[in-house]
This record gives structure tokens, sequence and C-alpha cells, in this order.
């Protein structure tokens, strides 16, 4: 494991970005993370034979920040096509769900009714259905906050998106909107690293990725973070 120690954590010390502000993925505080993406990354350093640093971001476009400014070795983000010359990902290990959140008497019943003109969309800037929607979409305007619900919100948008399960938990504390139930977008959350590293170690993720969900290890990390509806992704093909 030398050479892959010394090539994925060259400092000693294997510098994984967490990303606090997907409740899916991690929680805690930067003193103190817990969650899939924290265990995946003690994992990763356990096998490499080197401690490791967790570098804690309330946003996954800061996460993909500190990975391509040198400041993280590892990340754990959503495979899009706007990261991938920046990022060698693994195949994903988790697959989580980007619904939309409407006012109660909202005529928008599905994500097809959501992309028209005159509707506005609140995401959260960088994260991965900001990129899908920014792609996507071809009549309805995104509109990119510190989180979906807080520019919905402040902007009296007509629709907020994010992940089901935290969007779930922001409909029961906010009488008056609803979920849409039909998910926009499947979320492919996978591990990365730059694309400069050496074959060898870019194999090695995706290998230990794809032994971690076959032998049970990231359904147990999300089974402990509380996290039952998370979907562990299906073997690579």
């Amino acid at each position: 494991m030398g050479d892959l120690s010394a090539d994925l954590a060259p400092t000693g010390v294997l510098r994984a970005a967490i990303n606090l502000g997907n409740p899916v993925l991690a929680h805690g505080t930067a003193a103190a993370p817990g969650g899939v993406t924290v265990d995946l990354a003690r994992e990763v350093a356990g096998r490499l034979g080197v401690p490791v640093e967790f570098v804690c971001f309330d946003a996954a476009r800061k996460s993909f920040e500190a990975l391509t400014s040198d400041a993280a070795d590892l990340c754990f983000l959503a495979i899009e096509p706007a990261r991938e010359a920046s990022v060698a990902f693994t195949a994903p290990y988790v697959v989580i769900e980007g619904v939309y959140v409407v006012p109660e008497g909202s005529p928008l019943r599905s994500p097809a009714d959501v992309d028209r003109p005159g509707v506005r969309i609140g995401v959260k800037q960088g994260s991965a259905y900001d990129l899908f929607l920014t792609r996507t979409l071809a009549h309805a305007t995104v509109v990119r906050g510190p989180d979906g619900v807080v520019a919905f919100e402040d902007q009296g948008l007509e629709v907020a998106a994010g992940i089901r399960q935290p969007m779930t938990s922001y409909v029961a504390e906010h009488p008056g909107t609803r979920v849409i139930p039909e998910r926009f977008m499947q979320i492919q959350q996978a591990v990365g690293t730059t694309p400069d590293r050496r074959p060898e170690t870019v194999a090695f993720l995706r290998e230990l990725v794809e032994e971690l969900k076959a032998n049970g290890f990231v359904a147990d990390a999300l089974r402990r973070a509380n996290q039952p509806d998370a979907t562990v992704a299906p073997p690579a093909e």
C-alpha cells in the first residue's frame, strides 16, 4: 500500500472533504463529524495505513473546490458531467432522490409540470440538483441560494428543490407546503479524487467501494446514521 498511500495521501494524512450540508451523507460538527462519508473516509485511510483528517464544509461546491485546489485528497460528491473533468469518480455507493417542494395550493403536481415558463425553482448553489436542473430544464428558471428552501421562502418562489429526506422534514415543519412525490432526479453519490492520481490509485478506490457495497459496510453505515431510506447503489457494471 506504500505507493498508493504516497499518491493518495502525499502529506502523510488522508484529507477527506466532508459535506455537512447533506444530512443523508454526514452529520455532526466539523470537530466531530459522523455519517457514511466519514465512515468511508476512515476505511480508506485504514486500508492505506495513514491517519485521516476531516475537512468539513456546508455545501457540495465547497467540497469540490477543496479537492480541486489541493486542500483535500478525497471527496464525496454526486456524479455530474460538470464535475467529471476535475474529479475521478468511483461508481456510486449510495443513491438518493431529488424532489420538489411547492405551496400546498400549487397547481404543480409532477416534475414535468414544474418545467414551464414563469416557474422559479430555489436550489442550493453548486449542488448536484443545481447542476442537473441547470443542464436539463427547458423553461423554468433556477434561483440559487444558500439553500433551496431559503431561496423559496425569501423570494416567494414557486418551487424549492432538494434531497428527499430533508425536504420531507421541511414539509412536516412547515404547514402549507407539500412534496411532489415523484422524484425529478436520482443523485448518484460517489467517492472521488483528482484525475492526476495514478491509475492504480483510482482503481483501488473503485474496487474498495464495490467491496464495501457488497459486504454490507455501506448499508450498516447508513443505518448507524439513521438514514435507512437511502439506497445502497447497485454493483458497478
